[in-house]
């Protein structure tokens, strides 16, 4: 196979899901709050040189060859459940289907000299070789593309002013993309082919004194105001990349239109470009150049604390959460019409392991709505498969981790 084969053999495996998930403590403000008024349970062409990479990992037997070839620890077992219950936070690859767990992180508020705080996020990569996860503490920000060979990563101190693609099988940096505009939130295009990049004049994870929230004992920085200027389009090949603005309106108080961090992800189709919004209609799409355009007849009906999305074959979505005072449960909506067509179990659908499984959260019966753990659903079906272990039942307690998901 010559090298263009196994380059374009690389953008083929990457098919991205989205946004990159929340991890910032203002958003996650935010959707407790929103959590507790609607719920009522407490419950990656590069260069050739970047595209063509040796996958050392465990040594798997070729049918016809009788030679040993390698892979990466993401594809051992492809399509099947990889859990590990009584983790918490992972150790070991967890995956499911089409999904796996490519990386999470853990934040704490880091005291600035006036009072402020800036979250800081560590993460936690998986180790292609070992199939472990291993913590970088190089990094702010990782969005990582599909097939989990490459990761776009941001160094510590956000915005910063260059983009680094990162090895996942040699945990190097092969490339850095330097960018005029600071930038503090990276996510992949369903194709691996495309980055956006969200801009931001300051430190997109900031907690504003001056904006001080109550917890009911104290007074705590509150999300700053909101200082995104727009987003970059870049091609992961070339580099290339041209600059939107994107004006923000004035917030007023505190939830304004956006939250402090409102990173841009890419339309299921890759070809706009959206961000939440904190009020109806929820989500704003843009072309590449920064128009604004009409919601795609798909996405209109995709809820706001679900990352789930649509299904890979399209005909799905996934929808809110449907539970009562007993049990947990989300729905399953037809995304031309916004109607329920199913109930699965979970308390929040994050990714879609294929067409008919999912991967959510989800808590035991009766306990804190922020007690929860992975699990895989699937429709039809009442049955849970646990896939990792329970996070700690308060929201801000230390080593909580936030998931990050890559097709395999």
């Amino acid at each position: 196979m010559n090298v263009e084969e196994l380059v374009r053999d690389s953008l083929r495996e990457q098919a991205d899901q989205g946004g990159p998930l929340p991890g910032d403590f203002a958003d996650r403000v935010l959707a407790a709050r929103r959590r507790r008024r609607t719920r009522t349970i407490a419950g990656t062409s590069l260069a050739a040189v970047t595209a063509v990479v040796v996958a050392v990992a465990v040594p798997v037997l070729a049918e016809d060859t009788g030679r040993q070839e390698t892979r990466p620890a993401s594809e051992l077992r492809s399509g099947d459940v990889v859990a590990h219950p009584g983790q918490t936070p992972p150790r070991d690859l967890i995956a499911a289907g089409n999904k796996a767990l490519a990386a999470f992180s853990t934040s704490v508020p880091v005291k600035q000299p006036d009072g402020d705080e800036i979250v800081t996020r560590t993460y936690r990569l998986l180790d292609q070789k070992a199939g472990t996860y291993r913590k970088d503490a190089r990094w702010s920000w990782v969005a990582v593309a599909p097939g989990m060979r490459t990761a776009a990563v941001l160094e510590q101190k956000l915005p910063v002013r260059r983009i680094g693609l990162l090895n996942l099988l040699t945990g190097k940096v092969e490339r850095w993309i330097p960018v005029d505009h600071k930038v503090g939130g990276v996510a992949f295009s369903p194709d691996g082919r495309k980055l956006v990049a969200t801009t931001y004049e300051k430190s997109p994870d900031l907690m504003d004194m001056d904006r001080p929230i109550h917890d009911g004992k104290r007074e705590l920085p509150g999300p700053a105001e909101p200082s995104r200027t727009g987003f970059y389009v870049i091609d992961v090949a070339s580099g290339e990349s041209g600059w939107s603005k994107v004006e923000t309106a004035p917030g007023g108080g505190w939830p304004g239109e956006i939250n402090t961090r409102e990173d841009f992800a890419f339309s299921q189709d890759g070809t706009l470009v959206y961000s939440n919004l904190t009020m109806a209609p929820g989500r704003r799409y843009y072309d590449f150049e920064g128009h604004k355009k009409s919601t795609p007849p798909k996405e209109k009906h995709l809820g706001w604390f679900n990352d789930g999305g649509l299904s890979p074959d399209g005909k799905l979505a996934a929808g809110e959460f449907a539970g009562d005072g007993k049990t947990t449960a989300s729905e399953i909506i037809d995304p031309l019409t916004g109607k329920r067509v199913a109930k699965v179990p979970g308390q929040q659908l994050l990714a879609w392991a294929d067409s008919k499984r999912l991967i959510a959260w989800d808590i035991a019966p009766g306990t804190s709505e922020y007690r929860n753990r992975l699990v895989l659903v699937t429709i039809g079906s009442e049955k849970t498969v646990p896939l990792s272990g329970f996070r700690s039942s308060k929201a801000d307690a230390a080593g909580r981790w936030q998931p990050v998901f890559a097709e395999r």
